[in-house]
């Protein structure tokens, strides 16, 4: 198995902790890119016409994409129980739902600043991502306590947005106000798989 990867993606990072977790990352190659909103990744779109990472090949030469889909394959195939079936499968699909929505939204005022011109960029635009953030951070904190000694999709996807938020913002300083959130992060962050993708 192979992944088009970039240790800098929460997307790529959330795939591997879900494979380190179920014990396949030892299986999957990673394959380096360069994969950038514009210029993109020649080699990467024969897989994904939208030349994005994550990209997943499996061992009978069948890509997947994106995130999501990469690692309910993954659980397929370790036999894992990331994803529930039982009820609580709508919450914990909600949860990384909208975690995701938070590392893309971060990820987009990211670009803004990194790869905009400075004379192009827009404010307003960097404010409207970064207060999907907040906004999500404020529902994580009310509801951390259920986050307590689970390991579910929902869980490992909102510690990788939380853990591209210390790599990328920094001076956001999440933790503010957030005191529940920031002591569940601080065990699950100490996570073998966790701490083997870090970027």
């Amino acid at each position: 198995m192979k992944i088009f990867h970039s240790p800098a993606s929460p997307f790529v990072r959330k795939c591997m902790v879900v494979a380190h977790e179920l014990g396949l990352a030892d299986r999957i190659e990673k394959l380096p890119s360069a994969a950038g909103p514009v210029a993109r990744d020649q080699t990467i779109i024969p897989s994904n016409p939208l030349g994005q990472v994550p990209t997943f090949i499996t061992d009978d030469d069948q890509s997947i994409f994106d995130s999501r889909v990469i690692c309910e394959y993954l659980n397929a195939l370790g036999g894992g129980a990331l994803f529930p079936t039982d009820g609580t499968r709508w919450q914990v699909l909600t949860q990384q739902s909208m975690a995701d929505g938070m590392m893309g939204a971060a990820l987009l005022a990211r670009y803004e600043t990194a790869l905009r011109p400075e004379a192009l960029r827009w404010d307003g635009w960097i404010d409207g991502q970064l207060g999907k953030v907040r906004d999500g951070l404020a529902l994580i904190e009310k509801h951390a306590a259920s986050l307590q000694g689970r390991l579910d999709i929902g869980v490992i996807t909102i510690g990788c947005a939380l853990g591209y938020l210390d790599f990328r913002f920094p001076d956001l300083n999440w933790r503010d106000g957030h005191p529940a959130t920031a002591a569940w992060y601080e065990a699950f962050s100490q996570r073998p798989s966790m701490q083997a993708t870090k970027p």
